[in-house]
């Protein structure tokens, strides 16, 4: 029956008026990818309740231990709380964190002690809105959203000893109960997970709450004791317990802000955000904001076969449009400010946080450039703010700079933004930062400038015996980067010399191909391959991955890359491998199988690693070496075999949007392999039907006749009623609009797109 019901409410949704207006919140699946644990990700995340790109998210929490980083999980049967989260990752951890929890009864305040069984039959989790019945008190528990606010709503039983526990976490915190204005106030540091996380000795999370009903009394507690007849106290772990006498059914509000500046400024943020309306009002309008953003991309004509693509999808563009994170708020006048998380403080202008550029430059923002270039300048404000703030353009910021990964992946992320159109910023801040990122180490953060920078000016490869981990990674990752600066440079009209060793750095990948393997491979200050190379070893050289999956990481080059193995014929057999090979692996550099190693291995698509980052483009590559069915092929496969909209529904860790924009990008039937040069490679679409709103108003309709589950091959593409040969579209092409139309047929099309001139850009070739 329920099957029967989704299927008649997917007809509903896909098959209404023209003029009605569609809900399409209601396939964004949050518990997607929350079936994880330290072995074994299915996406590592939890259901955010929250606002694109906003600063605050809220999510239910299932560990009865607040410092558990796997802190929801779909496999529990308790929860502890409802909790303000900035969580990016399980492996950054979490910071500024804060949470409340209704009880009945005793006032239990530990995890363990206030836990309560509760079922996901009653639990209703959606973008704008979660909802859970808590059993073993008779109570419902709501919340809804703003940017860095929120309403919470919690449904009592008739009771005179009605709890709201409010836990301040670990570290050094603060509460105080102000009972005359039915609010409490205080502030949490903590900060758990990633151990080198580095903010200034002032960093904290100020928050404010206001209940709509008189508190009738209060206790306040520090460590695992109640301190009775205190209104505050501070300390390493602090709470507090409010209290109320209701009737059966009756909802108690709470209205919730925080801050990183002071509790002034979360008073400010909650006037803005919520003050004057009730829980109903605040989500309607949160919901609205989803449907906002969701309906720019608008499946078409879909059948009840699609109903889980429909929920991947937009599950996915949800989580794509989650970070960066906002890190930075408004002031009483309406200016933009931010707490920085660099220098420790108030500055003006934009901050964002709670991303890794080692993992989003590949598609969340290219994504952005495409469709949101307003967000893209955000984003490169804040960015030039950072650099301001510390000296340093960001790799991985959870808030400040945190030492984990690799690359230069914010010189991507800026000159793809600049290339493709986000113009009005302050270059000059940026380019100097690149400058610097290029040719110098950070002190102590390897993850911030590039390690090993001097030996890879020197050598054009960072060397394996120096003392820098993941050499090959790096050096890969540079020579990358420093195509992205020859184009950057280009375009800014720097001098020819600067421009001329950019174009030179840029072919640096080429110094560690290892013909005997015809892979990538580490070599040492002399110039020698390890004696004992094994391609299927992980770590070491690399990151996360082995040479196999690195390998293929010369996004602007695949030309180059295709001669250097032999030529078009060996490019693509090499690329066959990785799918015949068997997920046979090395983990003896960890000392144990790590969970992307494991996650490989049981995927049954051989060597290919979609879980992790490095290798997601692989497939497209296909279009560079005249073969472009099998680019169809193996991305449908993919968006079939490894995305799903149930709680193991990922096949590694999501990471800040970049598998689920690899899942967006693939549906729309293109993906950007570099995405500095502005060329999309053509896949298979997954839909019918997309329309696509651009930033400017203008529509990209996609329509793929015929398609289904077996017709996953372009027999011709029409633009406009002309023939497109091409094997690739253009970031100018996309943003003006138009009609895409692709004939699907079920086995491939050995005419279309096999000689060069339909083949994306490469390097090589200018």
């Amino acid at each position: 029956m329920k099957t029967r019901i989704n299927q008649l409410f997917f007809l509903v949704l896909f098959f209404l008026p023209a003029n009605a207006q569609k809900d399409y919140t209601k396939y964004v699946m949050p518990i997607m990818g929350s079936q994880s644990e330290f072995s074994l990700s299915n996406g590592n995340l939890y259901p955010a309740t929250a606002l694109p790109w906003g600063m605050n998210y809220w999510s239910p929490q299932t560990a009865t231990k607040n410092d558990d980083r796997w802190f929801y999980s779909y496999n529990r049967y308790y929860l502890t709380g409802i909790r303000q989260t900035h969580q990016p990752s399980p492996w950054t951890g979490d910071y500024g964190v804060f949470s409340l929890m209704p009880t009945v009864g005793k006032k239990n305040f530990l995890e363990e002690d206030r836990k309560s069984w509760f079922s996901h039959k009653a639990e209703t989790s959606l973008p704008h809105y979660y909802k859970v019945y808590l059993a073993d008190y008779n109570v419902t528990a709501e919340v809804t959203p703003t940017e860095r606010s929120c309403m919470m709503r919690f449904t009592f039983p008739e009771t005179n000893q009605a709890n709201v526990v409010i836990d301040a976490f670990a570290r050094a915190s603060y509460i105080k109960v102000i009972p005359e204005e039915n609010k409490v106030i205080g502030y949490s540091t903590d900060r758990f997970g990633y151990e080198n996380q580095r903010v200034p000795s002032n960093f904290k999370n100020y928050f404010v709450i206001y209940f709509d009903k008189p508190i009738q009394n209060y206790s306040i507690w520090k460590e695992d004791a109640l301190i009775k007849n205190e209104k505050e106290t501070q300390g390493k772990r602090t709470g507090a317990i409010v209290s109320f006498s209701t009737k059966r059914g009756e909802a108690v509000q709470a209205r919730i802000s925080s801050s990183f500046i002071s509790w002034e400024q979360a008073d400010q943020n909650l006037k803005t955000e919520v003050a004057g309306r009730n829980f109903d009002e605040v989500c309607s309008e949160s919901k609205e904001i989803w449907n906002k953003q969701l309906s720019r991309f608008s499946v078409e004509n879909a059948t009840l076969n699609d109903l889980d693509k429909v929920r991947t999808f937009y599950t996915c563009l949800y989580r794509l449009l989650l970070f960066p994170r906002e890190f930075h708020e408004l002031d009483a006048k309406g200016n933009i400010i931010h707490y920085s998380p660099y220098n420790g403080k108030v500055c003006p202008g934009r901050m964002y946080t709670d991303n890794g550029f080692w993992d989003t430059f590949r598609a969340v923002h290219p994504f952005f450039n495409l469709f949101y270039p307003t967000q893209s300048k955000y984003i490169l404000e804040g960015l030039a703010n950072t650099y301001k703030e510390s000296g340093w353009l960001p790799e991985w910021a959870a808030p400040g700079h945190i030492d984990i990964m690799v690359g230069s992946n914010s010189t991507s992320v800026i000159a793809s933004a600049y290339l493709n159109g986000v113009k009005d910023v302050d270059i000059k801040t940026l380019w100097e930062g690149i400058i610097k990122n290029a040719y110098n180490a950070h002190p102590t953060i390897t993850s911030v400038g590039r390690a090993g920078a001097k030996e890879y000016d020197a050598l054009g490869y960072v060397p394996n015996d120096i003392g820098v981990k993941e050499s090959a990674a790096r050096t890969l990752e540079y020579a990358y980067a420093d195509y992205c600066i020859y184009k950057l440079a280009k375009e800014l009209k720097k001098d020819n010399k600067t421009i001329e060793t950019f174009a030179e750095r840029s072919f640096n990948y080429k110094k560690l191909f290892y013909p005997k393997y015809n892979l990538m491979a580490g070599r040492n200050s002399k110039g020698d391959f390890r004696e004992n190379f094994n391609p299927f070893s992980w770590g070491g050289d690399f990151t996360e991955g082995n040479s196999w999956h690195y390998s293929w990481c010369v996004f602007h080059d695949p030309a180059g890359l295709s001669e250097l193995m032999g030529g078009q014929k060996k490019f693509v057999a090499m690329l066959d491998s990785v799918f015949i090979l068997p997920p046979v692996f090395d983990e003896s550099y960890y000392g144990q199988v790590i969970h992307e190693i494991r996650e490989m291995q049981i995927m049954n698509f051989g060597q290919y690693a979609h879980g992790n980052q490095p290798i997601q483009h692989m497939t497209y590559l296909y279009d560079w070496a005249g073969q472009p069915w099998k680019t169809q092929y193996w991305t449908r496969q993919i968006m079939d075999r490894l995305y799903k909209p149930t709680p193991d529904g990922y096949c590694g860790d999501e990471d800040n949007g970049q598998t689920s924009a690899w899942y967006v990008f693939s549906a729309l039937g293109f993906y950007p392999v570099s995405p500095v040069s502005g060329d999309y490679a053509i896949g298979s679409p997954l839909f019918p039907e997309l329309v696509l709103t651009m930033e400017n108003g203008r529509k990209l309709t996609l329509k793929a006749l015929n398609n289904s589950d077996e017709n996953v091959y372009i027999d011709n593409i029409d633009w406009d009623k002309k023939e497109y040969t091409k094997n690739f579209f253009t970031h100018s092409q996309l943003q003006k609009g138009g009609n895409i139309l692709f004939q699907m047929i079920p086995k491939p099309n050995y005419r279309r797109g096999t000689k060069k001139d339909t083949f994306p850009y490469s390097f090589s070739d200018k």
